[in-house]
């Protein structure tokens, strides 16, 4: 039996079992984590949790990490245990696995339209407290009959449209009409507004953001003074993020903010202007390795679209000055050097930090946690590629 076996495998008619080592074990050195990876220096890490977790409640703001972020529950679940009210993700699917890890405090900032993502949502609703965005009455209804029908219930937040141009009611009297028919309506409960403009965060210079933050507080405002005069209480006031982070948590109409990418920090975050406010430190790296090293200025890394997106910008070399990324393919990447003595050699492992964070975390199944010079601990990205 044993023969007429080895006879098949070799003939190609049983397939081998191969064993595909994970990139990197606890304990390990940093230097022998397999590449392409996600390393994030927990040291960093640690210290951006702290510094934005303190900012909001300095100011009597919750804070509410955004996960879409980083899709990974146990970098939920740290920044739940220093102090987070809970967090948000932009997708049903994309909650399940938070759910999973123990997290009972999920904000969904998006509107949901289709039987099956609201079944999903009411199996949720049911382990978990379970907010949701709405912008038209057609879904909210929807919404009510889903949540009703399966035994559950979810609060509703009324997107508003502060500029982003994207999703939200476009007039108060949109958002108090929402409001109303969310309060009449079984299976839901008005919770609040949702006012996000994710423009503002990337704009370059710290006093445009201050101005243009200073204009969506008074749309803001227009939309609460709206709902009090109607009589309707409005007790969450959701949005901002990281780069206006300063400024939502003195405008005095948050009460929580979605900050995400502060844990991390990119090359186009790390591009604008911040200050003496506020200061975040670079902690998600991707690992690569020098495959080729064809002319005496140029290098080429063993990573390309598939391990980091380049939307935002190609991701950048950190600790080797005149290196830089130029170009970045399906399964290569190419660094040029301003002076050949500086050129890594064949085999040389470099970090370089991500353009954009949210969807480089999508494109692994696993970030590799290290302190100093050791790996502390592998997490798993669990929500990557949970987008319905």
């Amino acid at each position: 039996m044993e023969e007429l076996k080895l006879r098949e495998r070799e003939a190609g008619l049983v397939p081998e079992a191969f064993c595909i080592a994970p990139a990197a074990v606890a304990g390990s050195l940093s230097q022998d984590i397999d590449t392409p990876s996600l390393v994030l220096d927990l040291d960093a890490f640690e210290d951006n949790l702290r510094t934005m977790q303190v900012l909001a409640e300095r100011h009597g703001v919750a804070l509410r990490p955004h996960a879409k972020a980083h899709r990974c529950p146990e970098i939920a679940l740290r920044q739940v245990a220093l102090g987070a009210a809970g967090i948000c993700c932009q997708k049903v699917a994309e909650a399940v696995p938070f759910v999973q890890a123990g997290l009972r405090d999920i904000h969904i900032s998006n509107e949901i339209v289709g039987e099956p993502k609201l079944r999903l949502l009411a199996q949720l609703a049911r382990k978990a407290h379970i907010t949701v965005c709405v912008d038209h009455p057609t879904a909210l209804k929807a919404l009510s009959a889903a949540m009703a029908g399966h035994g559950a219930s979810v609060g509703v937040l009324v997107d508003v449209d502060v500029g982003q141009k994207r999703c939200g009611v476009q007039t108060p009297d949109e958002a108090v009409a929402l409001a109303g028919l969310a309060q009449s309506l079984p299976g839901v409960g008005f919770t609040g507004i949702q006012a996000y403009h994710g423009g503002l965060q990337h704009k370059r210079s710290l006093d445009q953001r201050r101005k243009s933050c200073d204009k969506a507080t008074r749309l803001i405002r227009r939309y609460l003074d709206a709902l009090e005069r109607a009589g309707i209480a409005c007790p969450v006031v959701t949005g901002g993020g990281t780069g206006t982070a300063v400024f939502d948590v003195a405008s005095q109409v948050y009460t929580e903010i979605q900050s995400g990418t502060y844990a991390f920090m990119d090359t186009d975050y790390g591009s604008i202007d911040w200050g003496e406010a506020l200061a975040f430190r670079h902690s998600l790296f991707l690992l690569g390795t020098v495959m080729s090293t064809p002319a005496a200025d140029r290098a080429i890394m063993d990573f390309g679209l598939k391990s980091t997106s380049a939307e935002s910008g190609a991701p950048q070399p950190v600790g080797w000055p005149g290196l830089r990324c130029v170009a970045v393919h399906d399964e290569h990447s190419i660094l040029q050097a301003d002076d050949s003595k500086n050129l890594p050699v064949l085999g040389d492992k470099i970090r370089l930090i991500p353009g954009h964070c949210d969807p480089t975390f999508n494109l692994h199944d696993s970030v590799v946690a290290v302190r100093g010079d050791r790996v502390e601990a592998i997490w798993a990205i669990s929500a990557r590629g949970l987008s319905r």
